[in-house]
């Protein structure tokens, strides 16, 4: 499987006013399998969602047929069975840059929600913070999250809050490349006059901050892959990250590290598993990950695979107990081609992963509940979420699984949300 996006992958367009309802909000149409969310005429697509007890929070992009794109955000008090209308959180009309891989990112605190997203700077791509706190209602005026407005593009992020409600967001930064002389060789080697090395790959860096600027914004690795997704979560005063890495050789496996001094320093870099996937390229398909109540912490990830002589993708999860090594992989069932896993744990520590795959022709939304135990391997137990769904995400709100993936296309696509038991 030799199918990859260079980079830049980002593309769409715009937002709107922060703060603001619909001008004609659309409430959202609740039937017996779930609830649909959307923005009536527009293309709604890359979702995100959040959960802080029976308080669910979605956040998504809703396109024009212009391709304008604006960040809305819907919230439910009763476990993800209803929503509120949808409200739209930037300020700025039609300048998102979201793609599946790049959502707008929600985080929930009790009242608080935070929104990351992604916009075209002066020079670049920069990214923009919304912060609300009356529960998703209203919105504060978009601003730049520190570190996040350099030269140069950046993106694929992810944010978290800790236990005090700060939120962290990492992602992936190029900076080091805005000069021309060197965007227009980075932009030579994806164009196939060269393979993309390790040495180019330093320059694509691991960013971390808080958004209250408590944590400074800081290059954590260089090596990163260029455009996969990042992960990110918080517990007990530790911060944990995971993301794509360009090992030498030109292998794009899974890298791990961890803060236990809020996010100021960080341990180096460890390996989460030994796929030797070589790739003179971006597989635009990140990690996922979450730590449950006993700090373990849990990742899933796509990478290549040979069956009968043919290359493919497939799902592995790891586990790890004190973040210096993970358990050896287990492969997670799926049909087809997986992509664009995402992993939530419940507060009894049950792991569910979520993800689409392709198979036919036709794409397919997913999910598997993880038993785990320490005198066996992990069980997978696979459930069909949607047929032609794609990049379903998933959280927990008390001890039910709450799954919302884009459904339909264009103007007929919604965020459809499941109460999953």
């Amino acid at each position: 499987m030799r199918s990859v996006r260079w980079w830049p992958p980002i593309r769409l367009a715009a937002l709107f006013s922060a703060g603001v309802l619909l001008a004609a909000p659309a409430h959202p149409t609740a039937s017996a399998a779930g609830v649909d969310l959307s923005v009536p005429g527009r293309a709604n697509a890359t979702a995100s969602i959040a959960a802080d007890d029976r308080t669910v929070a979605v956040a998504w992009g809703a396109s024009l047929p212009s391709g304008a794109t604006d960040v809305f955000l819907a919230t439910s008090t009763d476990g993800g069975r209803t929503f509120g209308a949808p409200v739209r959180v930037n300020d700025v009309d039609g300048d998102a840059r979201l793609n599946g891989e790049q959502p707008p990112r929600v985080v929930l605190h009790r009242r608080d929600v935070t929104v990351v997203w992604t916009t075209k700077g002066a020079a670049g791509t920069k990214l923009l913070q919304a912060r609300s706190t009356d529960g998703g209602r209203t919105f504060a005026k978009s601003a730049a999250i520190p570190g996040g407005d350099a030269a140069g593009n950046r993106g694929w992020e992810n944010a978290t809050a800790d236990g005090s409600g700060r939120v962290f967001a990492v992602w992936l930064d190029h900076r080091e490349m805005a000069d021309p002389a060197m965007a227009a060789s980075h932009h030579e080697h994806h164009d196939g006059a060269k393979p993309d090395g390790v040495a180019m790959a330093q320059k694509s860096k691991l960013y971390i901050a808080s958004l209250d600027g408590a944590a400074a914004p800081r290059a954590v690795t260089g090596g990163v892959c260029y455009c996969c997704k990042t992960a990110i979560t918080a517990a007990d005063g530790a911060i944990y990250a995971a993301w794509r890495h360009v090992f030498p050789g030109n292998i794009r496996d899974i890298a791990f590290t961890l803060s236990r001094d809020g996010g100021r320093t960080f341990a180096a870099p460890i390996r989460v598993s030994e796929d030797k996937w070589v790739l003179e390229g971006c597989p635009d398909d990140g990690p996922a990950m979450a730590v449950d109540a006993q700090h373990r912490i849990h990742i899933v990830w796509p990478t290549l695979v040979s069956e009968q002589g043919a290359e493919t993708t497939a799902l592995f999860y790891a586990t790890s107990a004190d973040g210096k090594a993970f358990s050896a992989r287990q492969r997670i069932p799926t049909r087809g081609m997986p992509h664009h896993p995402q992993i939530a744990i419940s507060a009894a520590g049950t792991p569910v992963v979520a993800w689409d795959e392709a198979e036919n022709g036709g794409r397919t939304a997913a999910i598997s509940r993880v038993a785990t135990g320490t005198a066996s391997a992990p069980r997978f137990a696979r459930e069909v979420l949607g047929d032609g769904a794609v990049y379903p995400v998933v959280a927990f709100a008390g001890d039910a699984a709450i799954a919302a993936w884009t459904s339909g296309k264009g103007a007929a696509s919604t965020i459809h949300v499941e109460v999953r038991r």
